[in-house]
């Protein structure tokens, strides 16, 4: 049996999530259980969520109300960071899961929404087994130092920031 993972997928470059999103696809390939819980995207249709509600070894949830970085009161991202937490904990300890991608995790952590110690603790008494994989902006140092893997995305061009243009379905959701 293998040793399972910490991985981390940061850095202000597009690609993190889809990262995660090619590893869970890869272990489910080998019939490894996998579950995403995405803390930061909201309720609305996205090609990746409505793909891997169709695999068996994938489970999806998202339990964010989204783009938090625009809202000016975050009481509410707050309580569905804790509530998410909660859950993902739960998953964690469980061992039902060879592989759980926290999506935007890094995020919540960035923004103070849930304490990096309290995470930190989760993630090193998880089972053996476990892959953990955390995306999202602003890795804290810590986490990073604690990682077996750590990709940190650059952005070098892209189309919204460099010309104003809008997310296109099948590449940004």
């Amino acid at each position: 049996m293998s040793k399972g993972l910490l991985i981390v997928f940061t850095g202000e470059g597009k690609g993190k999530t889809t990262a995660a999103l090619g590893m869970a696809l890869r272990a489910a390939g080998h019939g490894m259980r996998t579950l995403i819980l995405q803390f930061i995207k909201g309720s609305w249709a996205s090609g990746e969520r409505e793909a891997l509600e169709r695999l068996e070894h994938i489970s999806i949830e998202t339990l964010g109300s989204g783009f938090t970085w625009k809202k000016e009161n975050l009481d509410e991202d707050r309580v569905l960071a804790r509530q998410g937490w909660n859950r993902a904990a739960e998953e964690i300890r469980s061992g039902r899961y060879d592989t759980i991608v926290l999506d935007e995790i890094n995020c919540v952590l960035a923004y103070g929404l849930l304490p990096l110690d309290e995470v930190l603790e989760t993630v090193e008494k998880r089972p053996a087994h476990l892959h953990l994989v955390l995306t999202g902006r602003g890795a804290p140092e810590e986490l990073v130092r604690r990682a077996d893997l750590v990709t940190e995305m650059r952005q070098i061009k892209h189309p919204y920031h460099d010309r104003g243009e809008k997310a296109q379905k099948g590449i940004e959701f």
